[in-house]
């Protein structure tokens, strides 16, 4: 097992919902060998409030979490991003920035719980199935034998683990 510290860059085009549940669930179930980060190309500059509440209430860690531009982790000065996953349709549909040091790219899409309208149990119903399924990814992923893979073995797991239970469809893929 490494002791390597990898960093993991969420991305989803607004930043207020599934990729800041990515990012909060992987700092919380990493085991401190992931530092994970969340960006969004047209960033709504904030937080869903039901995402911060989901995660309040089951005591994931919420500080620092923002809605912010992924040109932050473009930059020369941006930490180094060992992978990027999409988690939304539209995101992986764009054409990302170039990331510094080239990292592993998979798509992890899954329904935009934020466009549920309804009732408030209707709402949580959508957060808590939303992060059910980021966790089950999350726990494929932090569960790779990361020094024993090689990176086309490693490339090929991590996106295998995107066609999961609750993967959405992109636009154009077969029904």
């Amino acid at each position: 097992m490494t002791d390597r510290v990898f960093n993991v860059l969420f991305l989803c085009t607004g930043n207020s919902a599934r990729s800041i549940l990515a990012e909060s669930a992987l700092n919380e179930l990493g085991a401190r060998r992931f530092r994970a980060y969340s960006a969004g190309s047209f960033p709504k500059g904030a937080v869903n409030p039901d995402a911060i509440a989901l995660l309040e209430r089951i005591e994931y860690p919420t500080a620092g979490l923002r809605s912010k531009s992924w040109d932050e982790f473009a930059g020369p000065d941006a930490p180094v991003m060992d992978f990027v996953f999409t988690v939304c349709d539209d995101a992986a549909g764009e054409i990302c920035p170039i990331w510094p040091g080239h990292p592993m790219t998979a798509h992890w899409g899954i329904e935009d719980p934020s466009l549920v309208q309804g009732t408030s149990v209707e709402r949580e119903t959508a957060f808590v199935t939303a992060l059910r399924y980021l966790e089950n990814r999350i726990k494929l992923f932090v569960a790779l034998p990361f020094d024993r893979l090689d990176a086309m073995a490693l490339r090929a797991r991590v996106r295998e683990i995107g066609h999961g239970e609750g993967a959405s469809r992109r636009r154009g893929d077969a029904a």
